[in-house]
């Protein structure tokens, strides 16, 4: 399995971005993915989960971030999006792509991060 994530910039307070994760080699049918994110000094924090089964998706959001972000998958399942809104400063760190059997409980495959910074 192979997650690259992109779309990791530097933003005003109050600007949005969009990132993405290409997924290769994530063959089940049920897809539980998720961003996380980390800034230097911090534990790495979840961020968004989705989990997508054939009749449709369920997500959930940290707490930091709902209301704000917004995780989605496209129709053809092998990108995975974070819609990031109202950015604040809190949000800069190196933001995840991460992916698991949904019947596993722990993250398995990674991506390499994306920079998000926000400047007041």
């Amino acid at each position: 399995v192979r997650l690259e994530e992109s779309g990791g910039d530097s933003v005003q307070a109050g600007g949005s971005l969009r990132l993405s994760c290409a997924v290769s080699g994530y063959s089940y049918i049920s897809k539980c993915m998720a961003w996380f994110r980390q800034s230097p000094g911090k534990e790495r924090e979840g961020v968004a989960w989705i989990l997508s089964l054939p009749d449709g998706d369920n997500t959930e959001y940290g707490d930091s971030v709902k209301g704000r972000f917004t995780i989605s998958l496209n129709s053809a399942k092998n990108t995975v999006f974070l819609q990031m809104n109202s950015l604040k400063p809190e949000d800069t760190a190196t933001y995840f792509c991460a992916a698991r059997p949904c019947f596993e409980a722990d993250h398995k495959f990674w991506g390499q991060g994306t920079q998000v910074t926000v400047s007041l």
